[in-house]
């Protein structure tokens, strides 16, 4: 996957960008595809994504959940909502986020190398 900017790219035309409200990266499709699309102004250091992304799924589990399901307990899977607009380099988390930056605006930062 290669980087430009504050953006990874990846296959089909879907860019990638690192969240710092859920810390994980979201993918999103631009260009032309099957499947949802969202309109990008071609600016890998300030990009500007349109509609919203929203993200849904369940948070990782904690040290402690994970010792319990290993033990043998069932634990209830927390949700995960990542609700934003991707403005000129900047993420504008909505208020239905379930993460500390809810309702804030952050500078978008680039993609490390972790992998």
């Amino acid at each position: 996957m290669g980087a430009r900017g504050v953006l990874r790219f990846g296959a089909g035309g879907q860019l990638f960008l690192q969240c710092p409200g859920c810390n994980q990266r979201h993918g999103i499709k631009v260009g032309e595809g099957a499947g949802p699309r969202w309109s990008w102004n071609g600016d890998y250091g300030r990009p500007t994504f349109q509609p919203s992304v929203l993200v849904q799924g369940v948070q990782p589990l904690t040290d402690d959940e994970h010792d319990r399901v290993m033990a043998g307990e069932a634990i209830n899977p927390r949700p995960l909502v990542c609700h934003s607009f991707v403005r000129d380099g900047h993420i504008q988390f909505l208020d239905d986020c379930t993460h500390a930056l809810a309702g804030q605006t952050v500078t978008l930062l680039p993609i490390g190398d972790e992998e």
